[in-house]
């Protein structure tokens, strides 16, 4: 599956950003997901399988908890794909900041 396809889906991505703050058990991670989204504990935990199995997050397990952890490796590569474009947002902000000086300037 490429990145962009596990990325795509807002749960994942959901996922992924609770993790962003640090491990989480995959209770705290069911929990949170299913009120935000209101789907079921296999639900979540497919997911979670798919954030596993494609190397964007990992796990180990903790006594009879699971740890669930956002892996950085595939989002850095995520990060350079984005950086062809970066330019193009770079180059806007870059005049809007100009714009913005101008106008502090004249007024």
């Amino acid at each position: 599956m490429h990145a962009f396809d596990i990325l795509g889906d807002p749960v994942r991505r959901r996922i992924l950003e609770l993790l962003a703050g640090g491990e989480l058990p995959a209770g705290s991670i069911v929990d949170a997901i299913a009120d935000e989204f209101g789907i079921s504990q296999p639900a979540v935990s497919q997911h979670l399988k798919v954030l596993r199995e494609s190397g964007f997050a990992t796990s180990r397990s903790e006594g009879r908890r699971r740890i669930y952890a956002v892996e950085a490796e595939p989002l850095q590569e995520v990060d350079e794909w984005l950086a062809h474009f970066r330019g193009f947002w770079t180059q806007r902000l870059d005049a809007l900041g100009t714009e913005l000086m101008r106008g502090k300037r004249s007024g």
